[in-house]
């Protein structure tokens, strides 16, 4: 039963392949997403290698001249994605965005690196990716951390990657909409809109746009400008974990300046993500920057620390929230807590959940010892493949597959849980 659902994993990449990038899935998402794209790498990594490293490599290929690393890259026309190139107006020679996302792609370049067969192919790509991947750990750090917390804030949702999770939902609604424009959504046209944002939150996520735009995409000014200013600790212990891992693959490669700078921020970091810890939830929450309170909302990201090298006590404590989850949800893990009135197990990162996320917390729990909890996850994770396929997201309470299907990093995901190294 592996050798068939890994068979039919890697023919979702395949299928979703567009040469040297995969689009998540047809349709839905026709471009070259971020996370995506890294995540996705993981999977091609198990059957070709080359292709995996081509996929990180397009990537950084469009990375910005102060170090930013944008969210999408638009290779080739195609109306039917909304916003497009022409509201963003980003004037980069081939179109992309103006914001960022979690930054997962010095993890994923050490695990290619560790795992690789074709060892002279690996050395050249990760030599050739250390110093971009750094000047983006190294943007984040200038850019969106201007006083030097050792934490970054995304100011936009979409940076998170959990667009409509209920932990923007107060600094959003102080997003105006006064001015914006009008447009059609086309992500409904594709998914059922059950599955999907609000108009309302896309109201928001367009000013949020037009207002960067305004600014000239100006990178030093945007994060004072945003009235929307959120210290998210999942994005946060992504970028921890991969300036971690960035500092060991500069270890290895001799490059002392890049591996002393990435394990100084990676130390910031943990210590800083203390901040954001909370007894009563048994987890770590948000911090709304823009008015200096915690975001009391118990969401998945605030269980992603385990990604990172956190305090073992700390990780035991996010195992013992994981587990009560799965008192209430049939599959781990929801993207919110299911006895919360605001939780809805079909709606994006409002309850579903999502195989990549399972994955990092897993990785990172198996790390602590937490292996109990782990085989919990990645069972969960498998059988939601085996009774509803390879979609984006599922509903953690009935299972219903939900948004895109075919969906390229959930197949990579499930490549990596059957092929994991105990």
């Amino acid at each position: 039963m592996s050798e068939e659902v890994i068979n039919a994993a890697r023919a979702i990449l395949i299928d979703n392949d567009r040469g040297g990038y995969t689009v998540p899935t047809k349709g839905l998402y026709p471009f070259q997403w971020n996370w995506d794209s890294c995540l996705s790498a993981l999977g091609f990594g198990h059957f070709d290698e080359a292709r995996a490293w081509a996929e990180i490599q397009t990537l950084f290929d469009h990375q910005w001249e102060d170090g930013m690393v944008p969210h999408i890259v638009f290779h080739e026309e195609d109306d039917g994605y909304f916003p497009g190139p022409s509201v963003w107006q980003t004037g980069r020679p081939v179109p992309t965005t103006g914001i960022t996302q979690p930054a997962v792609a010095g993890f994923a370049v050490r695990r290619l690196y560790e795992r690789a067969q074709d060892k002279a192919l690996a050395e050249e790509h990760a030599r050739s990716l250390l110093p971009k991947v750094a000047a983006w750990h190294d943007w984040f750090y200038r850019c969106r951390d201007p006083e030097g917390s050792g934490l970054v804030a995304i100011i936009h949702p979409w940076e998170s990657g959990r667009d409509n999770s209920v932990d923007w939902d107060a600094a959003l609604e102080r997003v105006p909409t006064v001015g914006v424009m009008s447009f059609e959504r086309r992500d409904i046209l594709h998914a059922n809109p059950a599955h999907r944002p609000t108009n309302a939150q896309y109201d928001r996520y367009v000013w949020l746009v037009q207002h960067f735009r305004s600014l000239g995409w100006d990178n030093s000014r945007l994060h004072d400008a945003s009235p929307f200013r959120v210290v998210d600790p999942g994005f946060n212990a992504i970028l921890i974990r991969a300036c971690d891992d960035l500092g060991w693959l500069a270890d290895k490669l001799g490059d002392k300046d890049i591996a002393e700078r990435s394990h100084a921020q990676a130390a910031r970091g943990i210590t800083a993500l203390e901040t954001l810890w909370n007894d009563e939830f048994g987890q770590y929450l948000c911090y709304d920057r823009a008015v200096g309170v915690p975001v009391e909302s118990p969401s998945i990201g605030g269980l992603l620390p385990a990604f990172a090298a956190i305090p073992d006590h700390r990780a035991a404590a996010l195992a013992r929230t994981i587990d009560k989850l799965g008192q209430k949800a049939k599959y781990l893990i929801p993207s919110h807590d299911p006895e919360t009135a605001v939780y809805d197990g079909a709606r994006y990162w409002r309850g579903p959940a999502w195989l990549i996320v399972n994955y990092m917390i897993a990785d990172g729990l198996a790390r602590a010892g937490e292996e109990a909890t782990v085989e919990r996850i990645v069972n969960d994770s498998l059988l939601l493949i085996e009774e509803s396929g390879f979609a984006e997201y599922y509903d953690p309470i009935t299972g219903e597959p939900c948004g895109g299907g075919r969906f390229t990093w959930t197949a990579a995901m499930v490549i990596e849980f059957l092929t994991r190294e105990r």
